[in-house]
């Protein structure tokens, strides 16, 4: 029997492994949550536009989120406006500047730098208005690697936006959104740290339902992950990023032929599967640095790379700096 045209062979259902990749990836590289503080305000009132990254800490890895427990307002970003009302999560990973606020005209203010000083025994309240409060907000960040790594940076908005008050009442974002609310109102032993882990998966699901919003044939990381092939093919490069992977074999696991799975690559991520497969271990290699006192000549044999020369000038060429420099910039960071 004459075999199948290449791209028609027929492509297997996605299975766990490519289901639970964001989740792997969001691990391997370090993604840890913070939530900061609880704005109450009433009236005419608005934030500045300026980011305050620097006080909050981690650079350009700080990803700000907004959480409307009461009320509503709005938000105003890059020359557009979208309302936001009670039950809506709002997160920005390029900590782009935005405008929060309510009414027109109102007192501008900059919680970030009302905070009070470190260490905060409890989540610091901040109220504007003297009036009856008509909106608490929820505000805090996420120090997230991930945001380093190349695919997922160039598939992500400047801003994520979910309405949970609509959603099913099986949703998990709805109902880690109650629960984030009720840690906060009503603190306990451990609500710091389960307020960290609630915020990590709430990111998480907020990208989930970018990826199920993907629409079929959509270029960029999150759609791929869609894609049930695609999917497949960078789920096995992610479990096991050392192995010596072929392209006959990635397409053979991904029941597609070597020419399809490199055009898929090719029109969905820009790159090849090689290529990408690089890039994933030199990202690990970046994280090894950062938080290993490994030996260089070891994440380098460990990254492919037979000599560290070449580890070198391979890590230089992708991160703008060798991987000793690398290693001393990420302790300093942590200092």
């Amino acid at each position: 029997m004459a075999a199948p045209p290449k791209g028609l062979i027929e492509t297997p259902p996605r299975g766990p492994a490519a289901d639970d990749l964001l989740s792997e990836v969001l691990r391997t590289i370090r993604l840890s949550g913070s939530l900061q503080f609880c704005v109450v305000a009433s009236g005419a009132w608005q934030t500045d536009d300026k980011p305050s990254l620097a006080r909050l800490g981690g650079g350009a890895r700080v990803v700000p989120f907004h959480i409307v427990a009461e009320g509503a307002c709005w938000l105003k970003l890059e020359g557009r406006t979208v309302d936001l009302a009670a039950g809506d999560i709002v997160a920005f990973p390029f900590g782009t500047g935005h405008v929060l606020g309510s009414g027109s005209g109102g007192t501008v203010v900059n919680p970030t730098s009302d905070l009070p000083p470190k260490p905060w025994r409890d989540i610091p309240l901040l109220r504007y208005g003297s009036g009856k409060p008509g909106l608490r907000l929820l505000c805090g960040y996420l120090t997230c690697d991930a945001i380093n790594f190349a695919p997922l940076r160039s598939a992500l908005p400047s801003l994520l936006h979910a309405r949970t008050r609509t959603a099913g009442e099986g949703d998990w974002l709805k109902a880690t959104v109650r629960q984030i609310v009720a840690e906060a109102d009503n603190p306990r032993t451990g609500s710091r740290s389960l307020l960290e882990r609630l915020t990590e998966i709430t990111f998480i699901e907020l990208l989930r339902h970018r990826i199920s919003e993907a629409e079929p044939g959509a270029g960029g990381w999150l759609a791929a992950l869609a894609d049930p092939a695609l999917g497949r093919a960078l789920a096995l490069i992610h479990e096991d990023p050392a192995r010596g992977w072929t392209v006959p074999a990635l397409a053979k696991a991904a029941g597609l032929s070597r020419s399809s799975l490199a055009e898929r690559f090719e029109a969905m991520l820009a790159t090849s599967p090689m290529r990408y497969l690089r890039d994933w271990r030199l990202y690990l290699a970046s994280a090894a640095l950062a938080t290993t006192s490994r030996p260089i000549a070891a994440i380098a044999e460990e990254a492919g790379y037979g000599t560290e020369a070449a580890f070198n000038r391979a890590f230089s060429k992708t991160y703008g700096m060798p991987p000793s420099k690398w290693r001393q910039a990420a302790r300093a960071r942590g200092s």
